[in-house]
């Protein structure tokens, strides 16, 4: 007896191919439409929310901080330290010998040229993320007049630069341009 090498549905009736063909077709789009249903909230949840993206960049009115005085304005959630420095403080900033810096970098490059008095960080601690003290003039600036991070004694200069503690690098400048001579926006 000579077996048929055509296949059969369930009722012993020969298979149609195109209809298998259509049925393979339907299940795998509908697959992908599931599991892009469920991937699209998920990759769509990663995006940065609305108030983030509201605050990718802040402008800052710098006309009311006097020499001396510093303010903290919010940026993507970080503080940002912007200090007037006074004429001694960009002095003794501009002095300091790299071989001095457990950081080395120079004040010049921390600052935007003809904008020297003007000092903008972002204010996280680099040892373990705390909020230094420094922008108050009744804070404790450390020895070297910038910043203290009282939770571990690091202390960093007028120029945001690590001096002593256990931090391993300086403060970080986050990305500013002036607008004019008494605006910056930051972002």
């Amino acid at each position: 007896m000579a077996h048929s090498t055509a296949s059969t549905d369930t009722h012993g009736h020969p298979a149609d191919p195109s209809k298998r063909d259509m049925l393979e077709l339907l299940a795998g789009a509908s697959a992908a439409l599931l599991g892009a249903g469920i991937a699209w909230p998920l990759v769509s949840s990663m995006n940065p929310a609305k108030d983030v993206l509201a605050l990718s960049s802040v402008e800052v009115d710098l006309a009311p901080i006097a020499a001396g005085q510093g303010i903290v304005v919010s940026w993507q959630g970080k503080p940002i330290f912007v200090r007037h420095r006074t004429p001694e403080e960009v002095k003794a900033a501009q002095d300091a010998k790299p071989s001095e810096l457990n950081d080395p970098q120079s004040d010049a490059a921390r600052t935007k040229p003809g904008h020297e008095t003007w000092m903008v960080l972002i204010g996280i601690c680099t040892h373990l993320g705390c909020i230094p003290l420094g922008n108050k003039a009744t804070d404790v600036r450390g020895e070297w007049g910038g910043w203290f991070c009282p939770c571990h004694g690091s202390q960093y200069d007028t120029s945001g630069r690590i001096r002593k503690g256990p931090a391993p690098t300086n403060l970080a400048v986050p990305p500013y341009a002036f607008e004019s001579d008494s605006k910056i926006k930051i972002g």
